[in-house]
């Protein structure tokens, strides 16, 4: 494949390498968030019992812990010579493909080496097959694909759920929902009506803005990107190399990109604004649709918009319901395997033990829990039924077209092209550099700073050349000369012709005095918002390791009306998105999360300063 742009550094290369792999197969918060993690409260394995580690993907992580507490313990846990013990782990599913096929080296954030692996999808199996049999290693992912012979042992999906396109139902009415087929050629000709929502009757809307995930990291946004060039080519299988080189294949895919809002690693990040913007009445000004899967149109609805629900949480179900669209052009499948893991540290004993929970899983009862959880069953013998139906938004009849998975040699051209066709960035990187910048990061000697900075240097790879990226640094009385917070050691322009002046600059921070956040901010916002750019998605990467320490700015509200401006729906509206990093135990993410939430960004935190690398990573999958 040759080098675009979006390659990564060596460093962190292999987290899209990985995901680019896995196309040759088929929310707002950081992971730092142990709560949504599953498998923390399982008590220790009884004697005698082999532990069976699930790594499983972060939609389903509720209902998987809550079928293994189910399972722990009861009968359908035994058998002759056999006791299953099974614990829980959510990992993103390119994450959890990267680390398979280095074998799985990161126990620390990504648990136990896993027994059992339940990507979002079986193509991901086959990514990680790819990748170990090109550098001369057994595939340890037995799934179906789309050609060739199948292991009798192959993963058995255990519930399914298709993609789809969430628009508030007003909007999705503007379009003639429900009696009128929509599909990705729809979105494609109101991006591109200059009038937006105002040709449909409704100009206080303002354009339509399109809410998708990164393809490199996220299931939902892969599927969504193959579903636009099957709906450009007119075609529902066997799409070719030479249908993406047609003139207007290239035309519709930049044309839907060009509706983006911005990019992001997950759907949550959508939903959770979505839900809190539908609070103050201001749900159809942020985004028109979303690309995500049946499930999550489901958990919304419900007032649930990231499927997990806190413990005491009572749900409150919004002002303004989602509904989900079934591309008339046709979509695709998540199947959500149960894949018994052939690798080198599984035992026979604890494959034993898996197919153990594999069985109780697709029983009756449970896969009708399942269906509550909102997936359609995987065992055929069970009806889908409530919450998959219609007063929920979703059509339990559709898809009525279910799309072929193309071959690994245009699913890897699909994903390079959306790399160049995908919406521009202009993004400013804010660091701060004040004194506790220089404590210590690691128990290797890095200051925090040494391993932000080394990060930051690492996260200019995921820009393509185009993208225009400046340097901002911040902290109390940089200049001798005169009373100053921050410093722009370069001016935004295409990172492309200053990305090692960039990197330069960045190894030679150093760390100083105070924090002065909110000036920065206000600053920064402003900035980018007086010289706001249409055409590209406008952004502002804050890493901050602690508390505002300006007294000459202490007063927070006045910020967070500023930033609400830029957020504000409308065709005059110039969103800026603010996505902070809290780095570091000191920082504030409290603070931080109000000024993204107040950007319809999100918050990412780093607490330990080691995954700051990781953290970036999906920081700029937002662009």
């Amino acid at each position: 494949m040759r080098t675009r742009s979006h390659r990564l550094p060596t460093s962190v290369r292999t987290v899209v390498a990985v995901v680019l792999a896995a196309v040759l197969g088929t929310a707002c918060v950081a992971r730092d968030d142990s709560a949504r993690d599953g498998g923390g409260d399982f008590g220790a394995v009884p004697e005698g019992c082999s532990p069976v580690d699930m790594a499983v993907s972060p939609e389903k992580v509720e209902l998987l812990t809550d079928l293994a507490r189910r399972f722990n313990g009861s009968d359908e846990a035994k058998a002759a010579n056999t006791c299953a013990f099974v614990r829980v782990k959510r990992v993103s599913s390119g994450t959890a493909a990267q680390e398979l096929t280095q074998g799985w080296p990161d126990e620390t954030t990504n648990g136990p080496k896993p027994v059992v692996w339940s990507p979002a999808s079986s193509a991901w199996g086959a990514i990680v097959n790819h990748r170990l049999a090109a550098s001369g290693q057994p595939a340890i992912a037995a799934v179906a694909t789309g050609s060739g012979a199948v292991s009798p042992n192959a993963a058995k999906p255990f519930m399914l759920t298709p993609l789809v396109i969430a628009m508030p139902r007003p909007m999705a009415e503007a379009l003639g929902w429900p009696q009128t087929p929509i599909g990705f050629g729809d979105i494609l000709k109101l991006a591109q009506d200059p009038a937006g929502w105002g040709g449909k009757g409704h100009p206080e809307w303002g354009p339509f803005r399109l809410g998708k995930t990164n393809p490199n990291i996220s299931t939902s946004a892969l599927s969504a990107t193959i579903a636009q060039y099957y709906a450009a080519t007119g075609k529902t299988r066997d799409l070719s190399a030479e249908d993406l080189a047609r003139p207007e294949v290239d035309a519709f895919a930049r044309g839907v990109e060009s509706s983006v809002v911005h990019y992001g690693d997950t759907t949550l990040t959508f939903l959770n604004n979505l839900y809190r913007n539908d609070a103050r009445g201001a749900s159809l000004t942020y985004a028109s649709a979303i690309a995500v899967e049946e499930k999550s149109v489901i958990d919304y609805n419900r007032g649930d918009p990231d499927g997990i629900r806190a413990p005491g949480e009572e749900p409150k179900p919004p002002r303004v319901p989602l509904v989900a669209i079934y591309p008339k052009e046709g979509t695709l499948l998540s199947d959500n395997p149960f894949i018994v893991l052939d690798a080198p540290w599984v035992s026979p004993e604890a494959k034993a033990a898996a197919r153990l929970f594999e069985r109780f899983v697709l029983q009756a009862d449970n896969q009708r829990r399942v269906v509550s959880f909102g997936f359609r069953p995987g065992n055929p013998q069970v009806a889908a039924g409530d919450p998959i139906v219609p007063a929920n938004g979703v059509d339990p009849n559709q898809p009525q077209n279910v799309l072929g998975v193309p071959d690994p040699a245009v699913l890897a051209r699909i994903v390079d092209l959306w790399g160049e066709q995908r919406k521009a960035a202009r993004v400013l990187v804010v660091i701060d550099v004040s004194g506790s910048m220089g404590e210590p990061g690691d128990n290797q000697g890095h200051t925090k700073l040494d391993l932000a900075k080394q990060a930051a240097v690492d996260a200019l790879g995921l820009f393509k050349a185009e993208d225009q990226v400046g340097l901002r640094i911040f902290s109390t009385d940089l200049s001798r000369t005169e009373p100053t917070d921050y410093v722009d050691l370069l001016p935004l322009a295409p990172v492309g012709a200053q990305r090692e002046q960039i990197a330069t600059k960045i190894r030679a921070l150093v760390p100083t005095n105070g924090t002065p956040l909110y000036t920065v901010t206000k600053d920064s916002f402003s900035f980018l918002r007086d010289s706001y750019d249409p055409a590209r998605i406008n952004a502002v990467v804050l890493l901050s390791d602690g508390k505002n320490e300006d007294p000459r700015n202490t007063n927070l509200d006045p910020l967070l009306t500023l930033l609400r401006s830029g957020s504000e729906g409308g065709q005059s509206g110039r969103p800026v998105r603010v996505f902070p990093i809290a780095y570091g135990k000191d920082a504030d993410p409290a603070v931080l999360r109000r000024i993204a939430e107040a950007t319809n960004a999100a918050v990412y935190e780093a607490t330990n300063p080691a995954t700051i690398n990781r953290v970036l990573v999906e920081v700029i999958s937002n662009f």
